[in-house]
């Protein structure tokens, strides 16, 4: 017998309606009975105007998984699929945990749980538990560089003061700017020690900043393109950081051989950084078509000094990470060759 939004035939109606579980009825059709209000929220879609509808009116899965649940109808059977990916009817992708329960001649009960959030929050941790870790060692590292540096330069300098051939001072002036070199590189490595100058600002005009500065460096070869949301609301935040933080994501992309990079503003709502939730947050895309990130790189990108090219510093993403770790913000990327892209993911609130 279908189930009817005030009498679910499984469970008491109010237990399915609390639920954080998305629960789906199906008929020996595979056609929609019943779906709760997780279910909705899940495939953003109303009971009331899908309720009746083809089961691939909300969702898209393989044959094989239609296969399986036809014949879990047939024979009575219940499974459960792991990390299953689905397609929802606006396009959306998402990774599930599906369990299928026959619960009557002619009847589907499906659980589906979300996985890929999960697995989202947990990759976002280990993320931020390695930069944190990152930066911990290099503060030890730099105490243990920057003191020996420091008494080199002052021996040289006082040998300078004893010197008076020029051609001998030379070699000490080279001695002093090596080890100011050295100084300043081991101060990048550390990122930035300021805390960030915040104001309201819009994020367009961050955006907007960067594209100017690129086009400035004269990238001739490489396209710019803008695809920005207009409605974002401001943003508290230090404008100079999020333009740097920017500037090394776009430069980044450039020097990955790219001939188009795309600049992306949306909102993202209900987004877990961390640990932290936030019911809305500013997304930023910048796609690329460049060669991509070799696998052997992906773990440690935003490691200080680790980098794909032999002219390359390997600073550039570790301080956009940092500086966007300062406003309570992400950046996560995914590669393959030919389209990587990078996301800054930075909440409209505070914690």
């Amino acid at each position: 017998m279908p189930m009817s939004d005030e009498t679910p035939g499984v469970q008491p109606a109010r237990l399915l309606e609390l639920q954080n579980t998305a629960v789906v009825l199906l008929d020996g059709d595979l056609r929609l009975q019943y779906l709760n209000p997780a279910a909705e929220n899940l495939f953003q879609v109303s009971r009331r105007q899908i309720t009746g509808q083809a089961w691939s009116a909300v969702v898209s899965v393989s044959a094989g998984v239609r296969a399986h649940l036809l014949d879990a109808l047939e024979r009575q059977l219940s499974f459960t699929e792991r990390e299953l990916e689905l397609s929802t009817a606006s396009g959306e992708a998402m990774v599930v945990d599906f369990t299928v329960t026959a619960t009557s001649p002619g009847e589907l009960l499906l659980e589906i749980v979300r996985r890929d959030r999960y697995i989202r929050i947990a990759q976002e941790e280990q993320l931020l538990t390695q930069q944190r870790a990152a930066r911990e060692f290099l503060r030890g590292m730099a105490h243990e560089i920057k003191n020996p540096l420091g008494g080199l330069r002052g021996a040289a300098q006082l040998l300078e003061s004893e010197l008076r051939d020029e051609e001998q001072k030379e070699y000490t002036r080279v001695i002093m700017r090596e080890a100011d070199r050295l100084r300043n590189l081991v101060n990048r490595m550390l990122g930035p020690n300021d805390l960030p100058h915040k104001q309201m600002m819009n994020i367009h005009q961050v955006l907007e900043h960067v594209r100017s500065l690129v086009d400035a460096e004269r990238n001739d070869d490489v396209e710019l393109v803008r695809e920005y949301d207009p409605s974002i609301p401001e943003l508290y935040a230090d404008a100079e950081q999020l333009i740097q933080a920017v500037l090394n994501l776009v430069r980044n992309a450039v020097q990955s051989g790219a001939s188009r990079i795309v600049l992306r503003s949306r909102t993202q709502r209900q987004i877990t950084i961390g640990q932290q939730r936030y019911r809305l947050a500013v997304r930023i895309d910048i796609i690329d078509n460049g060669k991509g990130i070799d696998d052997d790189m992906k773990e440690q990108i935003f490691y200080p000094m680790v980098t794909g090219r032999a002219e390359g510093t390997g600073l550039g993403l570790s301080i956009a990470q940092t500086m966007v770790n300062q406003h309570n913000g992400i950046i996560e990327f995914t590669s393959e060759p030919g389209n990587t892209v990078f996301t800054i993911f930075l909440p409209l609130e505070e914690a």
